[in-house]
This record gives structure tokens, C-alpha cells and sequence, in this order.
């Protein structure tokens, strides 16, 4: 019987876990599986981190959207609210609120790099500097 209720317990925490990381519609990814989806067709890539952040390295094909900044919404109004959109930072936190604030604009797919670029780099991915 315990082992029963502890396999419950398992499964349950489990289970939530994984609907974290597609709460609000928007789909959080490690590393692989964020790279692997950067090549499906269409996908718009941008990295919400500061413009100095960017410059010092990001994921090839990265556009930079501020997100601190005032005209963030002004930024992404250019684009396709039907394509998928992927958005990282350094480390999670600026992109969960990018994403908040696309979905709230009406973006249908919007994917975000589990742990920011800091995870990306210590995987020894590529970067563009």
C-alpha cells in the first residue's frame, strides 16, 4: 500500500511539473530540445536581454527585443503573431516575463529556453558574437 501511495506522489509531482513548463501556453525547453526547434521552419528567435548583452554573444539568427525596454511591445508589433516565436535571456527570468507579455499581445506559439543562454553556454553550444 505505501509503495502504491508513494508511486501516486511520484507521479502526480511529475506530472505537474511537466504542465509548469507549458503553463499560460507557453512551452519552456531544455537546451536540445529548444536547439532541435530553432530549426523548424518559421520560427522567430529573439533574445530579450539588453543590447550589450547581446553584443557580447547569442543564438545565431537572434533578433534583440529588449524586453526593459519602453518600446518592447512597439518591437515585437513586427512580428508574426502566427509563427512560433522562441525567446531566451541570460537566464529565465526576463524571458518568462517576454513571454508573458506576448501571449497577453496574442501570440499563438511562444517556446522559452529553460535557463537562458547561461544553460545554452554551459552546454558549449555555438553563439554569434
Amino acid at each position: 500500500m505505501k509503495l502504491k501511495v508513494l508511486s501516486l506522489v511520484i507521479l502526480f509531482f511529475g506530472l505537474t511539473s511537466c504542465l509548469k513548463n507549458q503553463a499560460d501556453g507557453v512551452q519552456v525547453l531544455e537546451v536540445s530540445k529548444y536547439e532541435k526547434k530553432m530549426t523548424q521552419p518559421e520560427v522567430q528567435l529573439v533574445d530579450v536581454r539588453t543590447p550589450e548583452e547581446f553584443s557580447e554573444g547569442h543564438l545565431e539568427n537572434a533578433i534583440n527585443i529588449d524586453v526593459t525596454a519602453d518600446d518592447f511591445d512597439a518591437k515585437v508589433a513586427s512580428l508574426d503573431k502566427e509563427k512560433p516565436v522562441m525567446v531566451y535571456c541570460k537566464s529565465g527570468g526576463r524571458s518568462a516575463k517576454a513571454s508573458a507579455r506576448l501571449k497577453e499581445l496574442g501570440f499563438k506559439t511562444i517556446t522559452d529556453l529553460e535557463g537562458g543562454i547561461t544553460n545554452w553556454n554551459s552546454e558549449n553550444k555555438p553563439v554569434v558574437k
